[in-house]
């Protein structure tokens, strides 16, 4: 199949490149490499360096007729989305509309769309989360992944492309950038390696459910097969709090290291855990990686890439 995957050279969207280049399909990156970086983007792909809100889009898109877009190009800031609300809902939603303008009218059938787990439901009501659990979004990041799922609701119904949305935990791993406030797992990592200590935000006892990103990819590739359009969750069902991982990362890879707190960040809930049995049961989808065995892949991975570069 042509497939376009926006986000690309980042960090999930280029192991899922990798796996659809090895799997045959023909593939495109748009990624304007805010946060990715071009030589994690498989030589088998090709290269489009720009933003999904450019109207550029449409010309590649008519001129490739892309069948799939994997659609993981984002303001994924869940802080930066409060402080600046507009700016986020213009890349979340803008790029979406943006990418969906381009493709319905040339030849777009699907779309696996990397919604989010973490930051749709709000405050859990129950544990774990189920797909069917309420939608308060604490955050505006949370709030446009809701959008977004809601307009491609309208693009199945109106225009006939079909789409799932995978929920996503908090997903790490190999590659992840550890630079901004997002991605807590290489932040910690890196500022282990460089000897500084990591800040707690909070109390550190707010739970995420963490989803390597192996199992990400595996659940993508699971999306693309599935025949109809729906959504689903993409976690482990464990809690995991933030003093946990950092103690994990801690003896991994800064033994004599101590725990730093600061005063918590405004948009962020205290827990978050996600029910994958709906993934399980229809797309045959289960987590293979368990938080300590991952965090210890991170920290193996950075160890190597710091030794490397010095």
């Amino acid at each position: 199949m042509k497939i376009l995957v926006t986000g690309g050279a980042g960090f999930i969207g280029s192991h899922i490149v990798d796996a659809l280049v090895s799997r045959g399909h023909d593939v495109h990156v748009v990624d304007d490499l805010s946060g990715g970086y071009r030589d994690q983007v498989n030589e088998k792909a090709t290269f489009h360096e720009l933003d999904i809100r450019d109207k550029a889009i449409h010309s590649i898109w008519q001129a490739n007729r892309f069948e799939v877009l994997f659609h993981l190009a984002a303001q994924m800031d869940v802080r930066k989305s409060v402080a600046d609300p507009s700016y986020d809902a213009d890349i979340n939603i803008g790029g979406l509309l943006n990418l969906m303008e381009a493709g319905r009218s040339n030849g777009l059938k699907k779309v696996v769309f990397s919604s989010t787990g973490g930051a749709i439901y709000g405050e859990p009501e129950h544990v774990p989360q189920t797909e069917n659990h309420t939608l308060q979004p604490l955050s505006p990041y949370g709030i446009t992944k809701l959008c977004s799922e809601k307009y491609l609701h309208f693009y199945k119904e109106t225009h006939g492309v079909a789409y799932v949305a995978l929920r996503y935990g908090n997903v790490y791993g190999p590659r992840q950038n550890p630079h901004g406030e997002a991605g807590v797992v290489a932040i910690f990592a890196e500022k282990m390696l460089d000897g500084k200590h990591p800040t707690i935000f909070g109390d550190g006892l707010q739970t995420r459910d963490y989803v390597f990103v192996s199992d990400v990819v595996a659940a993508n590739m699971a999306a693309l097969s599935y025949p109809q359009s729906d959504v689903f969750n993409v976690g482990t069902g464990v809690e995991t709090n933030v003093v946990q991982l950092f103690r994990v990362l801690r003896d991994a890879l800064a033994p004599e290291m101590t725990e730093s707190f600061a005063a918590g960040k405004p948009g962020e809930q205290k827990r978050s855990v996600l029910d994958y049995s709906k993934s399980e049961t229809v797309l045959g989808w289960t987590p293979q990686v368990d938080a300590t065995q991952g965090l210890n892949l991170v920290a193996e991975w950075f160890s190597q890439k710091k030794a490397a570069n010095s």
